[in-house]
């Protein structure tokens, strides 16, 4: 079961996660993320809204249950358009990927273009793992696609960007271990709502978002 995690959280999994930016590219161009220091606190500051609510979705994903619902919760969780249709551009993909990786009645309780963070709670259950486990990939998730983007983006030191990942670890335990014994948060970032719509109408732009 550790090697589904592994999996679900690995950046190689072809499920599409690396044609985004998680909102740095735009926050690159706007200069809000320019350096390691300033990177550090854009992760922190996604992981604990958008990260934090991926979290409680996947959670409750794995869980099963009326996946619809969860479904029709995330898309009223994420208020900006460019946001839902990025979150459904990836649901798709993990969904394509996890049916061949983790064949399993769940999948069909999904529907037809699941949220990103609902796909990956049924994946963490089609691949035996706890809704702790679907958390936690979803909280990771959230803050490296990101640093990966800025990495490129800035042509930053690797191994910089790999700690400053690194020491979010307590920070990503945590929203982790609330997705569990909460509810489904409603933390939202009209920051990271409005980088999103103004990245959508970019002609240049190198992520889809």
């Amino acid at each position: 079961m550790t090697a589904a995690l592994l999996t679900l959280a690995d950046s190689r999994l072809p499920a599409g996660g690396h044609a985004h930016s998680g909102g740095v590219e735009q926050a690159v161009a706007a200069g809000l993320v320019h350096g390691p220091s300033s990177l550090a606190a854009f992760l922190l500051r996604r992981l604990q809204t958008a990260g934090r609510v991926g979290a409680g979705l996947a959670a409750a994903g794995c869980r099963g249950g009326d996946l619809g619902a969860l479904d029709a919760e995330a898309d009223a969780r994420t208020p900006s358009p460019a946001l839902r249709a990025a979150s459904r551009q990836q649901g798709r993909g993990l969904v394509r990927v996890g049916r061949r990786a983790w064949p399993s009645p769940v999948w069909d309780a999904l529907p037809a273009v699941p949220h990103h963070p609902v796909a990956l709670g049924v994946a963490a259950a089609a691949g035996g793992l706890t809704p702790r486990d679907a958390a936690a990939a979803a909280a990771y998730l959230s803050v490296s696609g990101p640093a990966t983007a800025a990495q490129r983006l800035l042509a930053m030191d690797p191994l910089t960007v790999a700690a400053v990942t690194a020491r979010l670890a307590g920070e990503i335990d945590a929203v982790a271990d609330a997705a569990v014994r909460e509810g489904l948060p409603a933390d939202t970032d009209p920051l990271l709502d409005l980088l999103a719509e103004v990245h959508a109408t970019r002609g240049d732009r190198f992520f889809a978002s």
